[in-house]
């Protein structure tokens, strides 16, 4: 299982590589009984915190490991990080598997940054059943950021580590799930700073994966999906995070879409940052439940910024027209 151990090895490989992000004060939503904050990993060199994983899993690759070559299965993010690990790594083969559905600014990211990409499937799970194969098939290794890979695990970790060490008094932090490894190692991080801070994972209405697999007590690798605009946020959990679930999650709050795009177009509208929705869910979270009591000093990761144009667009066209 990860450790807090693990952790801190991987900020001692991976701190030369990445961008120590900023921990912002909301203004807008903090009030007179708490304080809202946002971990700005939209600022990160690639826009996302995969960053971090993809180096913490990277920088352990033998050469021959290198010269196979690596396979990441995603529907962006962490295609654009290895892509980009890679080039400063001194990794020339990489192949991107991603969804059909992948936003075109994110493929146009990757390749920018010299991955080859496989758009395979409609969502997540399709892509990766296909990726699997590809990865037996041609014996390369695999940089994978969702089922159980524990030196990515930690790497993503590294984002609590920075949280706490910034802001001790941080008592709540709210995670968008994916696959899980992002809320699993900030969780691990955390709680070994403060076994009394609460970790809450936020999901898309569209996809609660996470949250139903914690009430089945089911492991669900693949999971029905919904259409809705966090791309990163849908299809199911990873292994390793689902077994930690339990100790690592303490509570699971659902976004509906609306909701999602009011939370885009109040950090880009009122925050001044650009983020992605699967980013933005969290303030979306904090809007929809209004009466609900988060904590006294909330951090909320923005774990990506490679938002689409067309989309930011519509939202704020949207929101506008609402006012």
């Amino acid at each position: 299982m990860l450790t807090y151990k693990d952790i801190e090895e991987s900020y001692k490989r991976i701190s030369k590589y990445i961008y120590k992000t900023p921990l912002e004060k909301s203004f807008y939503l903090s009030h007179d009984t708490t304080n809202f904050y946002l971990k700005l990993e939209s600022l990160q060199r690639v826009k996302s915190f995969k960053i971090r994983g993809a180096f913490s899993k990277m920088t352990l690759l033998t050469k021959e490991e290198k010269s196979r070559g690596v396979v990441a299965i995603s529907s962006g993010n962490h295609g654009v990080a290895v892509s980009y690990a890679a080039t400063q790594l001194g990794v020339e083969k990489v192949i991107i598997i991603a969804p059909k559905t992948t936003p075109s600014s994110k493929v146009e990211r990757i390749k920018f940054y010299g991955g080859q990409v496989i758009l395979e499937g409609q969502n997540y799970d399709e892509a990766h059943h296909f990726g699997e194969q590809y990865i037996k098939d041609n014996q390369m290794t695999e940089i994978d950021a969702y089922y159980k890979d524990e030196d990515v695990y930690a790497g993503q970790g590294t984002t609590g580590l920075e949280i706490l060490n910034e802001r001790p008094e941080i008592d709540t932090i709210l995670v968008p799930i994916g696959g899980g490894g992002l809320i699993t190692g900030i969780a691990v991080a955390a709680k070994a700073i403060n076994p009394n801070l609460k970790i809450i994972g936020i999901q898309p209405e569209a996809c609660a994966a996470m949250l139903k697999a914690m009430e089945d007590q089911v492991f669900y690798k693949d999971y029905p999906t919904e259409p809705s605009t966090c791309d990163a946020l849908v299809g199911g959990v990873g292994e390793l995070s689902y077994k930690m679930s339990e100790s690592c999650i303490d509570e699971v709050v659902l976004v509906s879409e609306a909701y999602i795009l009011k939370g885009l177009s109040h950090v880009i509208l009122q925050e001044k940052f650009i983020v992605e929705p699967s980013s933005a869910i969290c303030v979306g979270a904090v809007l929809q439940h209004k009466n609900k009591y988060w904590g006294k000093n909330v951090a909320m990761v923005m774990s990506g910024g490679n938002l689409d144009e067309t989309l930011a667009v519509q939202s704020i066209k949207q929101q506008s027209n609402k006012k």
